[in-house]
């Protein structure tokens, strides 16, 4: 029932930034925390960043001060801004939808953007 549609993602080089949208629809958006997650060939997926209703975030370490998650309330949306990227930010970014009691991991996906950082 949940449909999450990002865009944003491409081709940015070392130092550059790049900002990811996400769209919710098909319930209630004030009722889920929103996260994006990154997934990188080989790697698992992880938490980059997450945000309640009420504003509330938190980051993985390798991003806090160069990315800022926001959800505008209004709009429904998600968004990343990614600042000062590095080649390991290179991944598939994921926007996640979740109720507070479901665990990190669990949720509504959305199908993914990839976001490359390259000279």
């Amino acid at each position: 029932q949940v449909q999450l549609v990002e865009s944003g993602g491409g081709l940015v080089q070392p130092g550059g930034s790049l900002r990811l949208s996400c769209v919710f629809s098909g319930s209630i958006f004030g009722n889920y925390i929103m996260g994006w997650f990154r997934q990188a060939p080989g790697k698992q997926r992880e938490l980059v960043a997450a945000i309640t209703s009420g504003g509330s975030s938190n980051y993985e370490d390798s991003v806090k001060g160069r990315f800022t998650i926001s959800r505008d309330n209004a709009k429904w949306t998600v968004n990343l801004q990614m600042n000062n990227l590095k080649p390991e930010d290179t991944a598939v970014y994921y926007c996640n939808a979740r109720m507070s009691t479901w665990p990190t991991n669990m949720g509504y996906w959305g199908q993914g953007t990839q976001v490359t950082v390259s000279s």
